[in-house]
């Protein structure tokens, strides 16, 4: 895809287009879920962390599913977006010495991916049901629901699991 060219012709090269963006993310995510793990302190953080890792790899496996579904060769399509948020993730991370102050940041920055994703899933659904793929509604249902429920698990360590008070009253 060019700046200049046009080869998004219909809403089906829009769906596909899309399903390469979040394909590309996932792949994204997976490379980078490591790197966090890594940093992380807060031991409920850790654990939601490896186990949305896992998730996103079973994420991947159900996009590439959608794409045999629609008779296509599963393959990412380079996006600005998910790399920023990743970029912003490794260069706030890079900044802060206190470890409680960055598991806050790295709840904020997974946070970030979280919104993202769900932001790209719904609108992939809705696109996929008005061109009738019903077929693949329900892995991008599935994929859009663990996000949900990832998001909800982060405000959850943040606010109740002590991530966001131990990092306020850190030096």
């Amino acid at each position: 895809m060019g700046i200049f060219t046009k080869d998004i012709k219909s809403m089906e090269d829009l769906l596909i287009h899309g399903l390469q963006d979040i394909y590309y993310a996932e792949q994204q995510i997976v490379k980078s879920l490591p790197k966090m793990i890594d940093k992380a302190t807060n031991r409920n953080l850790v654990v939601g962390l490896k186990a949305h890792l896992e998730e996103t790899n079973r994420q991947v496996q159900r996009l590439q599913k959608v794409f045999e579904k629609l008779g296509k060769e599963a393959s990412g399509a380079q996006c600005p977006a998910i790399d920023g948020i990743i970029k912003e993730a490794d260069e706030i991370a890079g900044e802060i010495e206190d470890k409680a102050v960055l598991d806050a940041a790295i709840v904020a920055c997974a946070q970030a991916v979280e919104h993202y994703e769900i932001c790209r899933y719904g609108t992939l659904i809705a696109w996929a049901e008005e061109l009738g793929h019903d077929e693949i509604v329900r892995f991008l249902t599935t994929n859009l629901n663990e996000e949900k429920a990832a998001n909800t698990k982060l405000n959850t360590v943040a606010l109740r699991k002590g991530v966001n008070a131990k990092a306020s009253t850190a030096a």
